[in-house]
């Protein structure tokens, strides 16, 4: 037996037999049915007797049966992924060939073949269609026993519908197989315990992580349709996690549809990421087309976790120009990559500057004249700001300046300024400095509209909390971590934080670029907060460590334990979009905050931390430090 499985594993290793060679089994299979079914019905002897008239007699009736196998072309698939249409063309293809025989023979052929009854040729086809869905069956089973599944993993499916279904068929059809479907998981009882494509439905309940390891499957794949379902399942997410099962998973920003073919390769094992109960947001990816569509698009702090992933979005709406900023040369080399490989017809440059650099901005605006401005570039790890002051005031602020002002040079229709939650009543020179961008793109705006200032440019800004997977989030360093045994570090046992995925964020800042009209300050709903700890527990157990401890480490400078975004109704205002808010804030004149930011900017090459942030506090009032050396500026007379 042994033997016989090594010739089976030799032949499969091979290439798959011509197109001639299934042809030739087809007929040869018709052409002895009826020989053994004529020898059957009329005798071993009498056939021998008569064996040449009767073998040239069933070579012309093979020859009808040839004309239904090429109508039907039942020899061009591969007989070890044989399906159920390959069966129904042998079917309609030796049914053909019935017919025609019998036509043939009213019209009088049988007068010049060998005398053969009706109901033998019937039969002989039942008996062909029979051998041929036979041997496609065996080969196919033997391909998956010797074969196809030597290396697979045994695999669950979560969801049977069209989602589950079409996963269920992509993974069958891989060649070598990487999984085996052992069993479907369904939520409704109706369908639970019946067969799915030969396996069994199971239960969605306490039985289901015994009933895998019965099948020896340590795997789930969850149906892109059922997504939402596992999110917000946390009973079911931390039984199978505690208990060792790997759950894959489609991810959301692929938007498939659920009905046309998926690739297992885009199956990933979920992460915390994937599991953070959210409400999908919807935009109106339509009207941000049309804006954008033929436009120039310039987009600071391209290579970031923001900015690049801002670039996929706008070359998705096929862009006249991409004007792609960033002064880190090789994440930016990576953006040129990503730009020739993916959206070749796009011109795009991508542009290694400083944007503080004025004369250098100056250049870049003179030469492509962008309609849109998107400025994601920006210093934002809060303890690095804390320490160093003036780069936060130098390349946030007045790099925001200079892009702001030559947008306005330059004629440019929007620009759109990528804020921060930390920017809420700030607690650190982080978050003060986004503020401070805030007010003057919205002084700026309001001294157009007012003709203090000449131009057509309209502001807006977007604020929105952290977003996962984002350079130096929490995220990957609980992974790092873990990775070591930890322990995992977390500031303090009650701290919260609000998270949004990248391409989430990245929509919103598109939505609210398309519906602003200048002065907004636009705020995105950031669902519920999640507690850090509580995050770090998950990924603990959806990780499979054992043994690795939390420890608090205390606030670092100028960290919240609460963040803000200004989602209150009493300090917003709706919009179209639920998801997207309008924040009542103070007016500031323009030409004053122009005085105040430029003593501010002079103030920040003098490398005095205490003068800088102190000339912070007077332009942002509500600036008051926590955890901070600068706490001293706010109990003393300013």
């Amino acid at each position: 037996m042994n033997s016989l499985f090594k010739l089976f594993h030799w032949y499969f290793s091979r290439k798959a037999l011509p197109y001639w060679g299934i042809f030739l089994f087809d007929c040869l299979i018709v052409f002895l049915s009826g020989l053994l079914i004529y020898a059957l019905n009329n005798g071993v002897y009498n056939t021998l007797s008569n064996f040449w008239l009767l073998a040239g007699s069933w070579g012309i009736y093979t020859l009808f049966y040839i004309v239904g196998f090429r109508m039907f072309r039942t020899y061009s698939g591969i007989l070890r992924y044989s399906s159920f249409v390959d069966l129904q063309r042998i079917g309609f293809a030796v049914l053909a060939g019935l017919i025609l025989i019998y036509i043939g023979r009213q019209l009088g052929l049988n007068e010049y073949l060998a005398e053969v009854r009706m109901r033998d040729i019937v039969l002989a086809a039942l008996l062909a269609v029979s051998l041929m869905w036979m041997i496609r069956v065996i080969v196919k089973y033997l391909y998956d026993l010797t074969y196809h599944q030597e290396q697979a993993e045994r695999v669950f499916i979560y969801g049977v519908k069209q989602g589950g279904i079409s996963l269920a068929k992509s993974i069958r059809n891989q060649d070598p197989a990487k999984y085996i479907l052992s069993g479907f998981v369904s939520d409704v009882n109706d369908i639970q315990d019946r067969l799915l494509m030969g396996v069994r439905v199971y239960a969605n309940d306490k039985r289901l992580v015994s009933e895998m390891r019965k099948k020896h499957t340590n795997i789930l794949f969850v149906s892109p349709l059922k997504s939402e379902d596992l999110r917000e399942n946390t009973e079911m997410v931390n039984r199978l996690t505690e208990n060792g099962i790997r759950i894959f998973m489609v991810p959301d920003v692929q938007e498939w549809n659920g009905k046309s073919e998926i690739n297992h390769a885009q199956l990933k094992e979920v992460e915390i990421e994937d599991l953070l109960p959210r409400e999908k947001i919807e935009v109106d990816m339509e009207a941000i087309g049309r804006l954008l569509n033929g436009k120039k698009i310039l987009i600071t702090g391209a290579a970031g976790s923001i900015g690049s992933e801002m670039v996929r979005q706008v070359s998705a709406f096929a862009p006249a120009e991409l004007i792609l900023i960033d002064q880190a040369e090789s994440p930016m080399h990576d953006i040129r990559l990503m730009m020739a490989r993916q959206w070749s017809d796009i011109k795009a440059f991508t542009i290694v500057a400083d944007i503080t650099n004025k004369a250098r901005m100056r250049e870049l605006f003179s030469e492509h004249r962008p309609d849109y401005v998107f400025h994601a570039a920006a210093y934002k790890h809060v303890p690095m700001m804390e320490d160093n002051p003036s780069e936060s005031i130098v390349n946030n602020v007045e790099g925001t300046r200079v892009v702001a002002d030559l947008a306005v040079e330059f004629g440019t229709r929007k620009f759109v300024m990528i804020s921060t939650d930390k920017a809420v009543n700030p607690t650190n020179v982080m978050g003060c400095s986004k503020r401070i961008c805030e007010i003057y793109v919205q002084s700026f705006d309001k001294a157009i509209k007012d003709g203090q200032v000449k131009g057509v440019t309209r502001f807006v800004t977007t604020r929105f909390g952290n977003v996962l997977g984002s350079n130096g989030s929490v995220i990957p360093l609980f992974k790092e971590q873990i990775k070591n045994g930890g322990p995992i570090t977390v500031t303090h046992p009650d701290i919260i934080r609000y998270f949004m995925l990248i391409p989430e964020a990245c929509r919103l800042v598109l939505e609210a670029g398309t519906m602003g009209n200048g002065g907004e300050i636009f705020v995105f709903d950031m669902g519920n907060p999640v507690k850090i700890v509580d995050l770090a527990r998950r990924m603990i157990r959806l990780s499979g460590a054992r043994h690795v401890d939390i420890k608090f480490t205390g606030l670092r400078d100028g960290e919240k334990l609460y963040e803000e975004v200004l989602n209150d109704a009493e300090i917003t205002m709706p919009t179209i979009h639920p998801k997207v808010k309008i924040a009542k804030v103070r007016e500031y004149d323009y030409a004053n905050v122009c005085k105040r930011i430029e003593e501010l900017v002079r103030k920040s090459y003098t490398d005095d931390d205490m003068q800088i942030v102190k000339a912070m506090k007077e332009i942002v009032p509500e600036f008051k430090s926590q955890h901070s050396k600068y706490e001293i500026l706010d109990k003393t007379t300013i």
